[in-house]
């Protein structure tokens, strides 16, 4: 008889529960397929009174993480209590460094300690395993590591929060303002209570990291990615995407450029024809380029109980199977630094909304500065009941929008023609700009 896995669960949280549960409904077959018994044999959490709704009698349970990663009857540790420091941190590099492997959802802790960690497993000869730190259920991880390991990859990008999805899902099907939806997707339970790591994309950022070094063979390194959250995206904006064929969304891209590897999040139009359009509400997507082979989506709920517990199982079967994986796709000492890529390298397409002040020779303003910087425009809308530019008789009246799409140009150029704009004060407010990301 082979001898069982012996896990340590630390944090019962909604995920830690759904992990217990699994393991105790999934296990007949879990020895099937990994040939070997999983077992949890000992847990932690803040409180041992707190009723969870599963049966832990004769599990035993550790007076904190750190002896729940010392313990000698645990082969594999659960970390599934978050935070980009300890106990966390102290739990998983004693267990590492014990031989034992680590199973862990924690984005935070992976993004800031990733590599120290995958160190440790390397020297000592356990497994480092996070699927549900990004996407949840979707194998997106394996699938960088090892289903694509043959593959050179040339971008990585998707739809990596639910909150913002969701959020701007509702903007778009109801034409309701940033902030109406947000207190909603907080009474829903789909935003916490201070949402700002969700909305202003750092959460974003932190899976996009670890992607971008699974993807790239680079350290991860989350002070490289350019972040911009979606709280300045308007319904109008939402509109006005439809009627030029694109959708909005809030995107993790990670691309390699001729300047190196570029990292960024920012809401992000995209055409209504690509699959990540077509990813609505909580749902989560990421889309692989790769040389060779067509684009690749993978779709599905990236948060939740039952999704992440599902990817935390998977992660454990693999240790149950002894397969050692290198954390992020290659040694340690194989993966190359990058610095954080100045956005105004960047080159694209961009959405511009302008309020146009409505004089003569506004619009003829706006073009000259344009051109002096070499950006070429796709399309012009300019929402005024006459059409074309409005007569000097007009002066007097509401600024005007005015929506410019743009061929591809750099984003300096962009920032260089509207500073021009702005101190010719022929708009009213600061202009919205909002990337596109071709196909």
């Amino acid at each position: 008889m082979v001898a069982p896995l012996r896990v340590g669960i630390a944090g019962l949280g909604t995920v830690g529960v759904e992990v217990v549960r699994l393991l105790e409904r999934q296990g007949r077959v879990l020895t099937e397929r990994t040939g070997r018994p999983v077992r949890v044999v000992a847990v932690t959490a803040r409180s041992k009174a707190k009723k969870r709704g599963i049966d832990l009698s004769g599990i035993k349970w550790a007076k904190d993480a750190l002896a729940l990663a010392s313990d000698p009857d645990v082969d594999c540790l659960v970390e599934l209590m978050g935070g980009a420091g300890d106990p966390a941190l102290s739990a998983i590099d004693t267990a590492l460094k014990a031989g034992k492997s680590v199973v862990t959802a924690n984005k935070a802790l992976i993004a800031k300690h990733g590599l120290k960690l995958a160190k440790a497993a390397e020297k000592h000869g356990g497994a480092l395993n996070f699927e549900a730190a990004v996407g949840a259920a979707i194998p997106v991880i394996k699938t960088l590591r090892e289903g694509l390991a043959g593959t050179d990859i040339s971008r990585v990008y998707g739809i990596l929060n639910g909150t913002c999805n969701y959020i701007l899902t509702r903007m778009e099907q109801e034409g309701l303002s940033f902030d109406e939806c947000l207190k909603d997707a907080q009474r829903l339970g789909y935003a916490e209570a201070d949402p700002s790591f969700d909305i202003h994309g750092h959460d974003t950022a932190q899976k996009l990291a670890i992607l971008a070094s699974l993807a790239f063979g680079t350290q991860v390194a989350q002070n490289s990615v350019y972040v911009e959250g979606i709280s300045s995206i308007a319904p109008e904006d939402l509109r006005a995407a439809a009627e030029l064929g694109y959708r909005v969304k809030l995107l993790g891209v990670a691309v390699r450029t001729a300047k190196g590897i570029e990292q960024r999040v920012h809401p992000t139009m995209v055409p209504k024809s690509s699959s990540i359009a077509q990813v609505m509400g909580v749902t989560n997507a990421v889309t692989i380029d790769g040389e060779g082979i067509p684009p690749i989506t993978l779709v599905g709920p990236g948060a939740g109980g039952a999704a992440t517990a599902s990817a935390v199982v998977a992660d454990i079967a693999d240790v149950a199977r002894g397969i050692r994986a290198a954390p992020f796709g290659r040694p340690v000492d194989k993966l190359q630094a990058t610095e954080k890529a100045p956005m105004e390298r960047h080159e694209g397409g961009y959405y511009i909304r302008l309020m146009a002040r409505d004089h003569a020779g506004t619009a003829a303003t706006i073009a000259t500065r344009l051109a002096e910087q070499k950006i070429s425009i796709e399309s012009i809308v300019q929402r005024h009941p006459n059409g074309g530019e409005p007569p000097p008789s007009a002066g007097k009246g509401s600024p005007v929008p005015v929506i410019l799409v743009t061929y591809a140009t750099h984003e300096d150029a962009v920032h260089k023609a509207l500073q021009a704009v702005q101190r010719d004060k022929v708009i009213s407010g600061k202009p919205q700009v909002i990337r596109i990301e071709k196909n």
